[in-house]
């Protein structure tokens, strides 16, 4: 798994991109990678791989597939003359720039080091996302038609909604499309949330960066509550006032983002298990259904069973019951039937009461 570039990678990778053909010292100006640093609104300064140019530096990262951040004000690659980008303030155009740059990156690698995949559509094609989208725009989206991510900068224009988890959620919603298609009403809609809060937060994982530790909570960062809540917990989806924390006959009614809860308390328990615990230092206490005390299997294996079971076995009008059938076919596939794993995603969707029939 792909972790944050750390003082003495960043060095590396500089001394590597020196010895590719036009970034050494005195190569001629071509448009060639080079490393940057960005000061993002949300992820303080992060690692950034850029494009150099004759002219400046673009927001448009050459080893990720042409990944390339927007200023939506303009419709233009965002620019800089010495690869030094934002400055952690709201009002400097480039810092929520930096933010929607590392989020697009870190889901990049992401999905290309745990499943080889490339790009949303695994077509080798960068990720397009356009900060500063619209005027008073409190909210953030995927679109297929453009194949890009659209941030917006707040109700007030001034609090970009660039959090790295919800970037790398709104992203995972393409993935989602390019393979099971799940639609967005009833239980198919709350799995299609469910699986973008689920590979957002093995991103975070995964960049594991100071200014936004990995947690099991959902938007935190960008405070769209705003008294500092997060927008769902995972190991106990109840918590946000709203969200289910068990299957039951009203769940196909809800609104997806709500009916998400019974996917994201299935993760949680088959990735961390039940109970109280503590993961870099955020405390969750996890119940299920049944009383019964479950032992996670780790958060990598379980995103790959989930991974496995949506890119194969789920399909568009999918619901909790054929997710359950899709992930312990994933857990077989991937660990045997007999396996511990497999036994774990059964007695997972049992502790969040999705048993074998509706």
């Amino acid at each position: 798994m792909r972790r944050r570039l750390t003082v003495g990678a960043a060095l590396a990778a500089a001394a590597l991109l020196a010895t590719m053909p036009g970034t050494g010292a005195g190569a001629a100006a071509a448009d060639s990678p080079a490393l940057g640093t960005g000061y993002g609104v949300h992820d303080g300064q992060v690692p950034l791989t850029t494009t150099k140019t004759a002219a400046a530096y673009l927001l448009q990262d050459p080893t990720r597939g042409n990944t390339a951040t927007v200023n939506g004000r303009t419709n233009a690659v965002l620019t800089d003359a010495d690869n030094i980008w934002g400055n952690s303030l709201p009002s400097n155009i480039q810092s929520a720039g930096v933010d929607a740059q590392f989020a697009a990156v870190s889901t990049w690698d992401y999905f290309k080091y745990a499943f080889n995949r490339l790009g949303v559509r695994n077509d080798g094609k960068g990720i397009r996302s356009v900060v500063h989208y619209g005027n008073h725009y409190a909210n953030v989206f995927w679109s297929d038609a453009c194949g890009c991510i659209n941030y917006g900068d707040g109700s007030d224009n001034a609090h970009p909604l660039t959090a790295l988890d919800i970037g790398a959620h709104e992203i995972a919603h393409g993935v989602t499309s390019a393979t099971a298609g799940l639609g967005y009403s009833g239980e198919a809609g709350a799995l299609n949330e469910g699986t973008s809060d689920i590979f957002a937060t093995m991103v975070e994982f995964s960049a594991d960066i100071p200014a936004d530790v990995p947690d099991y909570l959902i938007g935190e960062k960008a405070d769209l509550n705003g008294n500092g809540t997060p927008l769902r917990y995972m190991d106990r989806p109840s918590r946000d006032g709203a969200s289910p924390d068990y299957w039951s006959t009203s769940v196909p009614n809800l609104d997806p983002h709500l009916g998400s809860g019974i996917a994201n308390h299935f993760f949680f328990l088959l990735a961390e298990g039940s109970g109280p615990r503590v993961v870099n230092g955020n405390s969750y206490n996890s119940p299920t259904a049944d009383g019964s005390v479950l032992t996670g299997i780790g958060r990598g294996t379980a995103a790959a069973i989930w991974y496995r079971a949506l890119t194969v076995y789920l399909t568009a009008g999918a619901n909790y019951h054929t997710a359950r059938t899709a992930t312990l076919n994933a857990a077989r596939d991937l660990y045997g039937a007999g396996s511990s794993q497999y036994t774990a995603v059964a007695a997972a969707w049992t502790g969040v009461n999705v048993t074998g029939r509706a």
